[in-house]
């Protein structure tokens, strides 16, 4: 290398750097030459006088991009070892190839200029002090610059004309292999193809990633390596949800041929950090989209149709996807009145709960906004619409017998499948042990347990396939179909019918319900829209007997025993007579409780009751309520705990003399005045 006069005393008393870069971790493998070349630097930095322990090789960025300088661990540890001095001499291969923009080889020059650092590629020595060579410097980094441009544009040219052919050779997903004359075919392993064909049909039958990742059960799914030495192989492994929707969304499983489905956004943050940014793009902003390309997993029009499911499941886009809960009509209810969605209240007992207009959250409601029980609703949309499906049940019935029998199908074909494989491991471990030598006792010994192991796995697979087919129920015969079919109200009401279900088959033919302002509050007027456009009214009663709904028999009950009874007695003789509240649910000391403030009944006399509540007893000791939580925890005093949480303390005047002892003796608690009755 020429130019050695540049280099001085100073520059040897310093550490000479070799900086090594090459942009993806392909040209590490492929270009080893170069890989190779780019080490032999420190031989030249010794050569040249530097001690070998002063010659220091920074690696990090090989197999990174030099495009960014910011996103460099190599590129980085340089500018700090020549900011701070250190560096006499930076040794590459090319130094205006140092990185792929212009500004971060401009900035390292600048402080190599204050620092007075050489640098040393084949062509000679160049230092940053003289101008001469700071512009050759430049004048190289922009042809370089411009030479990568040009070449980067031929090669997205090259690229693109090969994708407008559908002849550009991409990364496959699982369930595809290349063919010797270049042709996408479905790969030839009957398993992985199997694999493939059940996530869709999980999909079809669950109509959600989560769903269909739960129906999965926790089996393995082909994965096919990105990049390394394992690329192309197919792995498998845990199937997550991400993993199902990659799938789901890839129209190369329906036979298309895609290519510019994603965009690349850069953006800089105020530090000067650079990132990029993939975006997918919408499918009517593709570069190319071939169909019929090759075979499929599935046909175009059902990608379409996953494609409009998974739309509707993405709640944040603002659809309303059917959840749990018992409510039918929970996501598509609105408020006529305002017009503004209704929200589902949870029950506390078994019912649906209840529909509230969210209005009332923001004081916005209007006057005609109202709260209504969710079975009232869910009651007359359901009775209407199974009226509306009418004779078309049996056709449904035989299409979800039929589709039962296809999932049984393809299931009992991937254990089949799984049998044959294990099947196949296990002779080929059998054909390896007896071909070993006898005396070769340390492989013999490895192969017999490889053996072993695949014995143990093909006996795990058949039992597999033997309690599937065990556990299969046989389906009922057309005729008892038809009969079931022909009582469609049984089918809805079935427990083998999940609310999930309902809320499908709902949606399926009903687009929203709307609750109509009516000023008599005890009728509520149920707007429902079709999918088909047309729409209708409806109307449903409310329980009589206002917001308690309650039996006069239990109200009778409660008045009577109120002044001699605690809640828990009263709550415990309306169950043993079978009465219930309004909605049909048992009673509890909440709902007795509530029905004494309500009617302004008396309370128990604690004598006759045997016991007392927290607030009651605190109020006869003259004390705070927490006094008494504390002495319940503490043990000191006896309580009991019912299973909706009320706490009744037995109660007599040998407990009460022993409080007022505690208190008594206790010198932080003050006596509080009466408690207002």
């Amino acid at each position: 290398m020429g130019g050695s006069g540049k280099i001085g005393p100073r520059h040897l008393k310093r550490k000479a750097v070799v900086y090594l870069r090459q942009s993806s971790m392909a040209q590490v493998r492929a270009n080893t030459e170069s890989t190779a070349r780019q080490y032999g630097l420190a031989d030249v930095a010794v050569e040249m006088g530097w001690p070998r322990g002063q010659v220091v090789v920074i690696d990090k960025d090989l197999g990174v991009s030099g495009k960014w300088g910011s996103q460099r661990a190599g590129f980085a540890e340089l500018n700090a070892l020549v900011c701070a001095g250190e560096v006499g001499a930076v040794f590459g291969l090319e130094i205006s190839r140092l990185g792929r923009s212009n500004a971060d080889v401009a900035r390292l020059l600048q402080f190599a200029v204050i620092t007075e650092t050489v640098f040393v590629d084949a062509d000679g020595v160049y230092d940053p002090t003289d101008p001469n060579d700071r512009m050759v410097l430049g004048f190289k980094a922009t042809m370089g610059e411009m030479e990568l441009h040009v070449m980067a544009g031929r090669m997205r040219d090259a690229k693109r004309a090969a994708a407008a052919r559908g002849e550009l050779r991409a990364q496959l997903p699982a369930g595809y292999v290349y063919a010797p004359d270049r042709a996408v075919v479905f790969d030839p392993d009957a398993e992985v193809q199997a694999a493939v064909r059940d996530l869709f049909a999980a999909f079809a039958q669950a109509g959600s990633a989560h769903g269909a990742l739960k129906a999965w059960g926790g089996r393995l799914f082909p994965r096919r390596e990105r990049g390394g030495a394992l690329d192309g192989e197919v792995h498998w492994g845990p199937l997550t949800c991400s993993r199902a929707l990659s799938v789901l969304k890839n129209p190369c499983y329906a036979g298309a041929y895609a290519a510019g489905r994603q965009d690349t956004a850069k953006s800089v943050e105020v530090d000067g950090t650079l990132h990029e940014t993939v975006h997918a793009r919408p499918r009517a902003e593709w570069e190319v989209l071939i169909q019929d390309h090759h075979p499929g997993y599935i046909t175009w029009e059902e990608y379409l149709a996953n494609e409009a499911r998974l739309a509707t499941n993405n709640s944040s886009g603002g659809a309303r996807p059917p959840k749990d809960g018992l409510a039918l009509c929970q996501g598509i209810i609105s408020c006529g009145s305002c017009g503004r969605p209704m929200a589902t209240d949870a029950s506390r007992g078994s019912g649906a709960g209840s529909y509230r207009c969210i209005s009332h959250t923001d004081n916005q409601n209007t006057k005609t906004c109202r709260s209504v029980l969710a079975d009232i609703v869910d009651g007359a949309v359901a009775a209407r619409l199974l009226d509306a499906v009418g004779a078309d049940g049996i056709a449904l019935a035989y299409a979800a017998a039929q589709e039962v029998e296809d999932r049984r199908a393809a299931s009992d074909r991937r254990l089949v499948l799984a049998v044959d494989r294990a099947q196949y491991e296990a002779d080929l471990a059998a054909r390896a042990f007896r071909q070993v030598e006898p005396e070769n006792r340390l492989v013999a010994r490895n192969l017999e347990d490889r053996w072993e192991a695949r014995l143990k796995a093909l006996a795990e697979a058949e039992n597999e396939l033997e309690d599937a087919r065990g556990a299969e129920i046989a389906l009922p015969p057309r005729e008892e179909i038809e009969r079931i079919a022909g009582d469609l109200p049984a089918l809805w009401e079935s427990p083998q019918t999940t609310a999930k279900d309902r809320k499908r088959m709902l949606r399926a033919l009903v687009a929203d319900v709307t609750i109509l302002p009516q000023e008599n509050r005890s009728v509520v007027r149920i707007g429902i829209r079709w999918q088909t456009g047309a729409s209708e009214v409806v109307e449903a009663a409310r329980p009589p007997g206002g917001r308690t709904r309650m039996p006069p028999a239990a109200l009778d009950l409660v008045k009577q025993e109120a002044p001699r009874a605690s809640n828990r007695q009263i709550a415990d003789q309306l169950n043993a007579r079978g009465l219930t509240t309004g909605l049909g649910n048992p009673f509890d000391p909440h709902i007795v409780a509530a029905l004494r403030d309500r009617h302004r009944l008396p309370a128990c006399d604690p004598e006759t009751a045997g016991q007392l509540s927290v607030p009651q007893a605190a109020q006869r000791l003259r004390c705070a309520p927490a006094v008494v939580r504390y002495w319940i925890n503490t043990g000191k005093l006896a309580a009991q705990r019912s299973t909706t949480g009320q706490i009744a303390v037995p109660w007599d005047p040998s407990v009460e003399a022993r409080c007022q002892g505690l208190i008594a003796a206790s010198t932080r608690l003050s006596r509080q005045a009466p408690a207002r009755r």
